[in-house]
């Protein structure tokens, strides 16, 4: 499809377009950090951001979700019957999404909409959005998406990819969804060839300066249990204080807990985030913990990642290289590390 131009001096206007016609959702610097939030005034997003501290994925996965409400009155007829809790499926853009986090939905989407089960909130959400993605010229130190499939223009999980050539943006339609977004949008015009050859010229130097950092191939040709027995999950796991920042912080980790909390004769069955980092997590009502040691749940991580996701799917790592786990990590454990130990079966180095 053909490719647009819109100035940065015009942004505003065009953010305000688009409040007008949907709900708009973007980066806004909020005390230390870039969150995702809905735009209250077009000023609000900042897409000067290398990168948010947390992926969109709550604005389709949220943290703490109300699925049901019910009434335990004694009074009341319908006492004790789930209902199930109001939720906006209006349509809303997305604007400034990463690559790496739009090619995380995808992933994402192998457990919340297959053939057999989809799950109702994930999928709502999902045709109700237009994603419009900013590609990265300048990725983080911690980023390595060329290396897991993806990259740092990969239009592939979005309806509309957006390249910062200096004084505006290039703006090229993947979907038609997306192509129906542009065409509301006046303040669009042909983009020029010193535009596009600019934003070539930024993807071609983005990519080289992230190389291949790890092979993650050479892991769908390995044995299962031959990766799951090597010596190095030890040395691998011995830093680990299964805080859970890993799990919080990754777009492709879906996990979830169903609980029922009670206030007075109102109740509530929320779905909240888990982590299979926790010891908990596996718990079962007998009493019995398939994962109770600290080493079994961090190659639980790593294997579901690097390992399992492909040799099920077939479709690549269940990761992004978006690099958040590396960067916040609080005992400098790096995922590309373990992944050149998963790839060569090697012992940990001294």
């Amino acid at each position: 499809m053909s490719e647009s131009y819109i100035s940065k001096d015009k942004l505003p206007v065009v953010i305000g377009a688009l409040m007008g016609r949907y709900r708009v959702f973007g980066p806004v610097f909020q005390g230390q950090y870039h969150e995702f939030a809905e735009l209250k005034k077009p000023e609000e997003a900042d897409l000067s951001f290398r990168n948010t501290r947390l992926s969109p994925k709550a604005l389709f996965h949220p943290q703490a979700e109300r699925m049901f409400e019910y009434s335990l009155a004694k009074d009341d007829p319908e006492a004790g019957i789930l209902k199930e809790t109001a939720k906006d499926y209006s349509q809303r853009v997305i604007l400034g999404i990463r690559p790496c986090d739009a090619r995380a939905f995808q992933i994402d989407d192998a457990n919340f909409d297959t053939p057999t089960f989809k799950d109702p909130w994930w999928t709502k959400r999902r045709a109700a959005s237009t994603l419009v993605g900013l590609a990265c010229n300048q990725s983080c130190p911690t980023c390595f998406c060329t290396s897991v499939g993806t990259g740092p223009f990969d239009a592939s999980g979005l309806d509309v990819l957006l390249v910062d050539v200096g004084e505006g943006y290039t703006t090229r339609a993947v979907t038609e969804k997306g192509k129906a977004l542009l065409e509301g949008i006046p303040e669009a015009a042909p983009a020029s060839q010193t535009a596009l050859a600019a934003a070539a010229e930024l993807e071609k130097s983005a990519v080289e300066s992230i190389g291949t950092q790890f092979q993650p191939g050479p892991l769908s040709e390995k044995s299962l249990l031959e990766i799951f027995n090597a010596p190095f999950w030890e040395e691998v796991q011995f830093a680990c204080i299964n805080c859970g920042t890993c799990t919080f912080v990754c777009p492709t980790c879906w996990c979830f807990d169903i609980q029922d909390e009670v206030t007075g004769e109102q109740g509530d069955r929320l779905r909240l985030w888990d982590s299979c980092m926790f010891p908990l997590f596996t718990h079962h009502g007998s009493g019995h913990n398939p994962r109770a040691q600290k080493q079994q749940r961090v190659r639980q991580r790593f294997m579901h990642k690097l390992k399992y996701y492909n040799d099920k799917y077939k479709t690549g790592v269940a990761c992004v290289g978006c690099g958040r786990c590396v960067n916040s990590c609080p005992v400098n454990i790096d995922i590309r590390d373990v992944g050149r130990l998963m790839s060569a079966n090697c012992t940990c180095p001294a």
